[in-house]
């Protein structure tokens, strides 16, 4: 029997397993979402912007492991999801993009809603194609989900002209895919993780350093029994964390720009490192020419271009993060020489980094009047006991939460790490949360991050998707106040955001229950009320405008080259500020 392009749209989603699609219909797709409504096994959840569809996807991604789906209409429908597309490129997430596009006719006349969907998404996919023939559709679908979730995740666009979705051909799914030129290397090369096994047993000051690709290879059990094997203390950068436990004993936490005192030292002074899944960014190593002086180098990660790309590698091995670590965990502790003896050999290193940690901890000073808004991720992460998803917007806050809330399961930390997009956490949120429908997921955000896509309380209403949203009100873009304050005199160029909306009535407008805390003792209340009520939340905290986050490398230092607290003339030069005085002329939420 012949189907139509949109009925075999959906029947290969059907066959991919795909549960949930977020998007927004246009002209030229309303024959796929025609299709859509008139079945039950793929639901479509209709978001109020192409950014939040595509974000939503993302965190939908993010905390399943699964290809998140998308689909829009052509022109601006999608350019919008452009920045989706750029952020899921940077991390490495598994999306599949559906695009409209006007009929195959009409490409390249300038027609109404036209955009070159394949020519703007080429810099910021892994892979993508306009589908020109309905006989090539359903093939088309099944390489891009293959493409999207295989080797080095990504986000993959099918662009879909209106004709093809309304011409018939015969349907049959592929049962397998064939692409010529790719072919990801799963195993990894014996002799060199050999040679990985070796340089761990006689390391003396060996660091542990975890990516995101741990969790997208879903390497979390490998990299604890890794660690436990060898008693190495691991690091994970930004993108990593929840890949290995945050209370753990050999756990350091993050590292980087404003990562832990004694992590970043630990790098600085290491003789071996095991980069797992990680890509060297910037914002990790620092200045290249001091990063890990003394260190020999074992990279293991699936992609072979981010293989000394930015770092010179000793002991590259190319392969799937989970494949190799089980592989390598077999022949450690097969080695000669008790495993045991490793636990003393290594206790000098250990407690080096013990005392480092005593020396410089994160600290910050919380009294009876201003909020802290360390204070509050450190309540919200004692109240929930380490339970929950964590999904964060981009700025300071993002960086509080990484620092305090420890996540201690896989997927259970969701950011934007190297696009650093604002607007991506609380549409990432909504996404884990219609994975996850019970479980507990919370955002972390700011006044700022959280107006580029408020929008979509509507959908956290509307399907009831009881997102809590933590929300750090400080009147200003944090952390771009913060790098002013330190290196350009304190001028806040567009810095203060001044008016800034009731976001209790704003949540009230939505139908959404909201909260305020106006001073440090109605946090515990707020957080408890806020957990406790059973749909959506936003939780309102005004915190200490001027609270800079620390530690922090700054641009062009190396790991050891931290500034661990404000210069003592800052908070004069704050209180003083332009800011302040239209704060006490009563514009913003800045404390009087």
């Amino acid at each position: 029997m012949k189907k139509t392009g949109a009925e075999i749209f959906v029947e290969s989603l059907k066959q991919e397993g795909v549960k949930v699609v977020f998007g927004i219909p246009g002209g030229v797709v309303l024959k796929i979402f025609d299709v859509l409504h008139q079945q039950k096994d793929v639901e479509v959840i209709l978001t109020r912007h192409e950014q939040g569809a595509a974000h939503m996807a993302e965190g939908y991604a993010k905390a399943t492991g699964r290809a998140g789906v998308v689909l829009v209409t052509s022109g601006p429908g999608m350019t919008n999801i452009v920045t989706g597309l750029a952020d899921a490129y940077m991390d490495s997430v598994p999306l599949v993009a559906f695009t409209g596009q006007v009929s195959t006719s009409l490409i390249g006349n300038d027609a109404f809603q036209e955009a070159d969907n394949v020519g703007i998404s080429r810099p910021c996919t892994k892979h993508n194609v306009l589908v020109k023939d309905v006989n090539d559709l359903a093939r088309t679908i099944k390489e891009a989900f293959y493409i999207a979730t295989t080797g080095r995740p990504g986000p993959v666009l099918v662009d879909i002209p209106k004709d093809v979705s309304t011409n018939k051909t015969e349907f049959k799914y592929p049962d397998r895919v064939s692409l010529r030129g790719y072919n990801p290397t799963y195993e990894g090369n014996k002799h060199q993780i050999k040679q990985a096994a070796e340089e761990i047993m006689k390391a003396r000051r060996p660091v542990i350093y975890v990516g995101g690709g741990a969790l997208f290879s879903d390497a979390a059990d490998e990299t604890l029994e890794l660690a436990e094997i060898t008693q190495i203390p691991v690091t994970m950068t930004l993108m990593g964390l929840s890949s290995f436990p945050g209370t753990h004993a050999l756990s350091m936490g993050m590292l980087g720009m404003h990562g832990g005192y004694w992590s970043n030292m630990a790098m600085h002074h290491a003789d071996l490192l095991i980069a797992v899944g990680a890509r060297f960014d910037d914002r990790v190593t620092g200045k290249l020419s001091d990063f890990c002086p003394e260190a020999r180098v074992i990279h293991i990660d699936i992609d072979p271009t981010s293989i000394k790309k930015n770092v010179q590698t000793h002991i590259p091995i190319v392969g799937d993060v989970r494949t190799v670590l089980r592989q390598l965990n077999i022949l450690l502790r097969s080695m000669d020489g008790n495993q045991k003896d490793l636990k003393e050999q290594r206790r000098p290193w250990r407690n080096q980094i013990e005392e480092w940690k005593r020396a410089h901890p994160l600290r910050y000073q919380q009294d009876e009047k201003v909020t802290k808004p360390q204070y509050v991720i450190d309540k919200l992460f004692e109240i929930t006991k380490h339970d929950g998803i964590v999904a964060t917007d981009v700025g300071q806050h993002q960086m509080w939460a990484a620092q305090y809330f420890k996540g201690t399961k896989p997927r259970t930390f969701i950011t934007s790490g190297g696009l650093g997009t604002m607007g991506f956490g609380f549409p990432a949120a909504l996404g884990a949360q219609k994975a996850y429908p019970d479980k507990l997921v919370m955002c972390i955000t700011s006044e700022g991050s959280f107006q580029m896509n408020l929008q979509e309380l509507a959908v956290a209403a509307e399907y009831k998707l009881p997102v809590k949203i933590v929300l750090l009100n400080n009147g200003f873009h944090g952390m771009v106040r913060q790098w002013q304050d330190l290196f350009y005199e304190g001028r806040y160029a567009s810095s203060y955001l001044g008016k800034i909306p009731d976001f209790v009535k704003l949540a009230d407008a939505y139908g959404i229950c909201g909260l305020r805390a106006l001073k440090p003792a109605e946090v515990e209340p707020v957080i408890r009320e806020g957990l406790k009520h059973k749909g959506p939340v936003l939780m309102d905290f005004h915190v200490d405008p001027f609270e800079n986050c620390y530690p922090m490398i700054p641009a062009g230092g190396a790991h050891h080259e931290m500034v661990l607290e404000d210069p003592p003339e800052l908070r004069k030069t704050q209180k003083g500020g332009a800011a302040k005085k239209k704060a006490e002329e009563g514009e913003g939420v800045l404390p009087a």
